[in-house]
């Protein structure tokens, strides 16, 4: 498949189920889009039709800023984790597709309920410690957003990662400056981002365009390795890639597009494959 192309669907996907639901958060699920196809059509080691809530012997991926499920939705439809049709549902009354992921109706992909935001990287740290002890060799992989780690959670977990040598963790920072109330520089400042994990102990690769397929998937590559130090990719994202008046816009966090809106941001996003 044509990661490529399948980008410019999934953004598709993305604003298309947003705006159906006229509820969501597009900025950041249309800035990581690249990160989650590198993940899950590259780098994890993950078979859908296997799937298990404890991970036994595959690669688990957690979303901690579950907020920007629309566009990690897209991509495991796209995986074969559910039928592409069930896109349309998203954020509906009875949905397994819910405003933040939840395994509570049983979503194949989804195995922790997250977006309380400071929390995923506890939960990744958790699933690692398991499979140290289950002399499981797979992996674990982590997303965060960077106004996420002004939670002081998140700061513990990194302490015990290092502490306890995750090197089967591999998390990452969508790294936009963007949150909900405004830039993150202004809401509180989290640089020097780089610096401050690898004080904590961990290996660190700066991703500078975050955006790029193949600079995400080189940056994972070499992420992979078992040197006694978790690592950590800090993916210099842009919130709303794809639409030219939503990115790098902190309002198109978590608001949905009108029609007319709508109307220009699709045209923007040409049809590439089947869709819902």
């Amino acid at each position: 498949m044509d990661l490529v192309k399948l980008a410019t669907q999934v953004r598709r996907d993305a604003l298309r189920m947003v705006y159906g639901a006229q509820s969501g958060h597009p900025g950041g699920a249309m800035g990581c889009v690249e990160y989650f196809l590198v993940l899950y059509f590259r780098m994890m080691k993950h078979e859908p039709a296997r799937f298990s809530l404890d991970g036994r012997d595959e690669d688990v991926f957690i979303l901690s800023n579950g907020h920007i499920c629309a566009g990690w939705y897209s991509v495991l439809a796209r995986s074969g984790y559910f039928p592409i049709e069930e896109l349309g549902t998203f954020r509906k009354i009875g949905s397994r597709l819910q405003g933040h992921p939840s395994p509570a109706k049983g979503l194949p992909g989804v195995r922790v309920a997250t977006g309380s935001l400071g929390q995923g990287l506890s939960v990744g740290c958790g699933f690692a410690v398991g499979k140290k002890l289950a002399q499981d060799s797979r992996r674990v992989f982590v997303l965060m957003g960077d106004g996420e780690t002004q939670e002081g959670q998140v700061w513990e977990a990194a302490m015990f990662a290092a502490h306890h040598r995750l090197d089967n963790l591999v998390a990452a920072i969508d790294l936009n400056y963007k949150q909900i109330d405004g830039d993150v520089p202004q809401v509180m400042g989290v640089d020097p981002v780089a610096e401050k994990w690898r004080a904590f102990g961990w290996d660190v690769c700066v991703v500078e365009n975050g955006n790029d397929l193949d600079a995400v998937t080189d940056a994972l590559q070499s992420a992979v390795k078992a040197d006694g130090r978790p690592k950590m990719l800090v993916l210099r994202t842009v919130m709303g890639k794809g639409v030219d008046f939503m990115e790098n816009d902190y309002r198109w966090h978590g608001k949905a597009p009108n029609q007319a809106q709508f109307d220009v941001a699709i045209a923007q996003l040409p049809q590439q494959y089947e869709e819902f």
